[in-house]
């Protein structure tokens, strides 16, 4: 099958192309946001490739996926064909609903050619989908494999864009995790946070666009993985961490609670238990070891690859295409 998608989400991207499929991604000159082309800091299969937008014409398609709203007019506009009438279409819904919710109402609400695919449970129930049809397509991760050693008695947090984005991804919880033994921050954009918290740089550490295997490396030699995000779909960064065995300790909101049970780490609402967990962790490496290996256990059961991949088939068979 020939699929069609755009580079907009790099990590899940990762997962969905290792399912044996050809993935066309559009490249524009200038790599902007509808033209990013094949990742740079992740590692995609060679059945990946680059297609411009004026060759997709007279490109074969069999389905388009599609992850936001704008890019069923883009399609329809570089394709001479309408995704969900002349060409099957999906829409993957990565995110949490934001304006009023509950009551936020999906961009593909109200029809029924275009089946919107969620990544959790928690972001198919909030949405207001008005009778589109729904599934819900859990996360499954390129597993990097167990490289704890937790030999740096510091946190890691994985976030992107953390002062623009503010609390809705924890960036005030910083400070606190910082306080207890101090925190290693990767991710995009995040050069600028010491100076935004107003803390010193042996407190908080930033580490910019690593590539994710560079990444993978270096989160793991932290004791403890902290996931601060208050109001976003599950992060990614979690499930690879715990692949890694890497105790967690969560902000208990959205799905972070199905992915964290009793036995992998510590997931909460309340800051000073938040704070409690980071230091026992911090202070127990025998714990934190043992949490680690249960985490793995629990990714690898629930968010392996393969099952993501073969619920993924099971869509896109579901759609007609390639017939």
């Amino acid at each position: 099958m020939r699929i069609l998608l755009w580079h907009v989400h790099g990590s899940w991207t990762t997962s969905f192309v290792q399912g044996g499929h050809d993935y066309l991604v559009p490249v524009t000159p200038d790599r902007g946001p509808d033209g990013l082309g094949r990742a740079r800091t992740w590692d995609w299969p060679k059945n990946v490739r680059e297609v411009a937008p004026a060759q997709l014409a007279t490109t074969e398609v069999d389905l388009v996926v599609l992850q936001r709203p704008h890019e069923a007019a883009l399609a329809e506009q570089w394709l001479g064909r309408r995704p969900g009438e002349d060409v099957p279409a999906v829409y993957v819904e990565h995110n949490t609903p934001m304006g009023d919710v509950p009551d936020t109402r999906h961009p593909m609400a109200g029809q029924d050619r275009i089946p919107i695919a969620h990544v959790t449970g928690f972001n198919e129930l909030f949405w207001d989908c008005d009778g589109a049809r729904t599934v819900v397509i859990e996360h499954g991760i390129v597993d990097p494999g167990p490289r704890y050693t937790g030999e740096l008695a510091r946190a890691a947090v994985v976030v992107n864009d953390p002062v623009r984005r503010g609390r809705s991804v924890g960036t005030d919880l910083l400070p606190l995790v910082a306080g207890v033994g101090g925190v290693d921050v990767f991710g995009m954009r995040v050069d600028l946070l010491p100076g935004a918290l107003g803390l010193p740089t042996d407190r908080l550490t930033v580490h910019e666009d690593l590539p994710q295997s560079t990444m993978h490396d270096e989160l793991p030699r932290r004791r403890v993985y902290v996931h601060t995000a208050r109001w976003t779909s599950l992060g990614l960064s979690l499930l690879e961490a715990m692949h890694l065995a890497m105790p967690v300790v969560a902000v208990a909101s959205t799905e972070a609670y199905a992915a964290v049970p009793p036995g992998t780490g510590v997931i909460t609402s309340r800051r000073d238990r938040l704070v409690e967990a980071v230091s026992t962790y911090l202070a127990d490496p025998d714990l934190a070891a043992e949490t680690g290996r249960a985490a793995r256990q629990h990714a690898l059961d629930h968010y392996g690859l393969k099952r993501f991949l073969t619920d993924w088939d099971r869509l896109l068979d579901d759609t007609g295409a390639g017939r």
